[in-house]
């Protein structure tokens, strides 16, 4: 099959971008580190602050919390917050405007500038569930349809939610500016650094609620095999209600070329 008949059928739109935004990538050098080396260095670091006396109880254990830590730092830095500065930096180039004057459609525009920052991030969580299993003797997941369906869930709320950040930022960096509070609650919030179940009952009802807690918990509880079907079921339903939020957000605000 040639490229140009490749290139008229949505799947080869989807890999020509995809192709030329992995390039566009490889040349920001800030925005290519964050999302490569961060996710692969603060799990681990943070992990030093964790206390298996306060894990009593909770089923978890350190290795299965810096296992979820892990995988909600590539979401954040990887995805999340590298889209922001892709998305953002490509609207004020024009380059958005100038892909919806041809064949390609809206959805295809942002799937296709997503995709390598999502097989980056999708590649880091391979490589340190692997890491994680080897050097915390974490083992292999108790609960592994839950863990999937955390990821699953998990890089596309990221794709979306980074999309609505930027309709918030008039340039490239205060789109980072705006990328910071979803960053930091999530964090802190979401069980990224302290899993909900350490967290005073109100609090930890409060966080469940936050976009990324849904995700990080169906991860959590299916490595540790303490999830419920009841808790499952819940994180899954706040996880999608956020991507269908999310979705509706970017078809209605989303803005395709720059403020004047």
């Amino acid at each position: 099959m040639s490229t140009a008949t490749m290139t008229t059928t949505p799947a080869g739109r989807l890999r020509a971008l995809a192709r030329a935004e992995l390039t566009l990538l490889g040349r920001s050098k800030g925005v290519l580190f964050s999302a490569v080396f961060v996710p692969l260095v603060l799990p681990f670091s943070a992990s030093a602050s964790l206390d298996e006396e306060a894990l009593k109880g909770t089923g978890l254990s350190v290795g299965v919390v810096v296992l979820t830590g892990a995988i909600g730092f590539s979401l954040l830095f990887a995805v999340y917050s590298a889209l922001v500065s892709v998305y953002a930096a490509r609207r004020e180039e024009l380059v958005l405007k100038r892909l919806r004057t041809g064949e390609l459609r809206d959805t295809e525009i942002l799937t296709g500038a997503a995709l390598p920052s999502v097989a980056i991030g999708l590649v880091q969580c391979v490589v340190l569930a692997a890491a994680c299993s080897v050097a915390l003797d974490v083992g292999a997941p108790g609960a592994p349809q839950y863990a999937v369906l955390g990821l699953l869930l998990g890089f596309p709320l990221c794709v979306a939610l980074a999309a609505v950040t930027t309709v918030f930022s008039r340039s490239v960096e205060s789109a980072q500016v705006a990328a910071m509070p979803m960053v930091l609650v999530s964090m802190f919030g979401s069980g990224t650094f302290v899993p909900l179940e350490v967290m005073p009952d109100k609090l930890a009802s409060l966080c469940e609620l936050l976009p990324l807690t849904g995700p990080l918990t169906l991860v959590r509880g299916g490595w540790s095999g303490e999830l419920s079907a009841y808790d499952a079921l819940g994180a899954l339903a706040t996880s999608v209600a956020w991507i269908v939020l999310a979705v509706f957000a970017v078809r209605r605000w989303f803005r395709w070329e720059p403020r004047r």
